[in-house]
């Protein structure tokens, strides 16, 4: 058997822990309002997930716009002038050795589950669907 690189195995458990808490402190911190923006407090953020680097260096936020209407890129566009900000917002409260650089991205996998729901509602999708599980 082929041994596994540690790419392929995924986030290390600390790699998971950190990002949880970095997740929580941010939402934490956009549900205090603390970040004044008008983009942000017209918009809202949602933060799906943090993913951090294996050397714990940079924090990718996946957001998304609270308000179904609002402009994903704009919030992310905000988030990142603020990004110094938020960082010395949350550094004490982490208390890790080194504060990861933040950097905001908008979540699509929603969109695109939407969009393969979509697809599979089809109805020449659906009736090919129907004619393989006959066969």
């Amino acid at each position: 058997m082929k041994p596994r690189t540690k790419a392929a195995r995924g986030p290390s458990q600390r790699q998971l822990r950190v990002g949880e808490l970095i997740r929580h402190e941010l939402s934490a911190l956009f549900m205090r309002g603390d970040v004044m923006d008008p983009v942000i407090e017209k918009t809202g953020v949602t933060v799906l997930e943090v993913a951090t680097t294996p050397d714990l260096r940079i924090a990718t936020a996946y957001i998304r716009p609270f308000q179904p209407s609002g402009d994903g890129d704009a919030l992310a566009e905000a988030l990142m002038r603020h990004r110094k900000f938020i960082r010395g917002e949350l550094a004490p409260k982490l208390q890790l050795k080194f504060m990861p650089e933040i950097k905001f991205r908008v979540d699509t996998s929603i969109d695109y589950a939407s969009s393969i729901d979509a697809l599979l509602a089809d109805p020449k999708v659906r009736g090919d669907l129907e004619s393989d599980s006959k066969d």
